[in-house]
């Protein structure tokens, strides 16, 4: 069955031509928000197996298009705004744990936030400590801690003091065989600082060009090495 899938997921690929800006910063179609297409059947898959261990792997956030993640800075923006705030205070604030938008992963349909709809659990599901000691959803980061690789899966953002970047999600996963194809052309393809000042994102303008460039050097590419392309 894996290697069915290998074989579906290296014909199925999107050719580098077809990976455009739109598509890299989410503002391309996709009004049913879908994951990637191979990503989707590696998850199915994931998803059969570890059902068979008593884990509901069920997907809490996936897709998240460039304008939706807009909506999500621009209100952190305009709230710590009204605190008074210098505008590169706010940013280092909202970063984190929001992403700028066209700068989020899950833009890609590679990245998702996983839970298990077999436990039991109130409030807020994105939360470290529900990953972690008796929390409700440690038996899923268990079973991924041992079985996600062999599926495609790496978290995304490692407890590693010397990972840069956003802070530990125990619950982000992406799909490395796609998703590695992305960032590597998110990095050739996109004029991060121009497509920023240019897209009406809250505070943009006066936030500065050294403070946007650090955070495309520590938090797009301050990740699981497990997700980099390796170098030649």
């Amino acid at each position: 069955m894996k290697l069915l899938l290998a074989l579906f997921c290296l014909s199925g690929f999107l050719t580098t031509a077809q990976i455009t800006p739109a598509v890299l910063t989410g503002q391309s179609v996709n009004p049913s928000n879908s994951l990637e297409k191979e990503t989707q059947a590696a998850l199915k898959e994931m998803q059969a197996a570890a059902l068979k261990d008593g884990i509901k792997i069920e997907v809490a956030s996936g897709y998240r298009s460039f304008n939706r993640q807009r909506q999500i800075w621009n209100g952190k923006y305009s709230k710590y705004e009204a605190q008074g705030l210098t505008p590169d205070a706010i940013f280092d604030k909202i970063v984190e744990y929001s992403t700028v938008p066209g700068t989020s992963r899950h833009h890609w349909g590679t990245d998702m936030d996983l839970i298990d709809g077999n436990a039991k659990y109130s409030g807020s599901v994105l939360v470290t400590d529900k990953f972690h000691g008796d929390g409700p959803f440690c038996k899923l980061k268990d079973w991924m801690d041992q079985h996600s690789t062999e599926y495609g899966f790496e978290l995304v953002y490692t407890m590693n003091n010397n990972r840069t970047g956003f802070e530990y999600e125990p619950w982000h996963y992406s799909y490395a065989p796609v998703s590695k194809k992305y960032l590597e052309q998110y990095l050739n393809q996109i004029d991060f600082v121009k497509f920023l000042r240019s897209q009406n994102i809250m505070g943009m303008d006066d936030i500065s060009d050294a403070r946007l460039e650090r955070y495309y050097k520590e938090h797009i590419q301050g990740i699981n090495a497990a997700l980099l392309l390796e170098k030649e």
